[in-house]
């Protein structure tokens, strides 16, 4: 007997951190990113990004994340840069820009035109970042795997 198909992985719906208190970790999310509020409770969050969201819980007990982390795509990694510093912020050393936030969460930061992750263009009208494009890098990339015309 053949063995079974497997269900294939196409993406991320959502990412879920856990904080101390929704109401500071909206404030201190609201000093470094502009974003849309989709919903909120006494115990969760939830912050828009297109056809995903970031989940705020509470309820972080644990010690700080060293090297698990996860990466949020920006449409202006400078702007983030300039945030963290009038936050008080300090960057994690390195060559990415990864910060911690004050519960311990371990955030890379990551420009929309050097990675090869897409939103479809009405997705980015939406937004309204329909201005944003790709490095040739990224493109190339897509390209490679039969995800951009060449």
């Amino acid at each position: 007997m053949p063995p079974a198909k497997k269900a294939r992985a196409i993406g991320l719906n959502h990412v879920a951190l856990e904080v101390g208190d929704i109401d500071e970790a909206l404030a201190f999310y609201g000093r470094l990113f502009d974003f849309k509020l989709r919903g909120r409770s006494k115990t969760s969050a939830f912050i828009d990004l297109g056809d995903q969201f970031l989940a705020l819980q509470k309820g972080r007990t644990q010690a700080a994340d060293d090297g698990r982390h996860f990466g949020l795509v920006v449409d202006d990694k400078d702007a983030v840069r300039r945030a963290l510093a009038e936050a008080g912020v300090d960057p994690l050393p390195g060559r990415f820009l990864d910060f911690l936030d004050p519960w311990g969460n371990r955030i890379e930061i990551v420009g929309y035109d050097n990675v090869q992750f897409s939103k479809a263009p009405n997705e980015l009208h939406g937004m309204g970042l329909s201005h944003l494009s790709k490095k040739k890098s990224a493109i190339e990339e897509l390209v490679e795997k039969g995800m951009a015309p060449s």
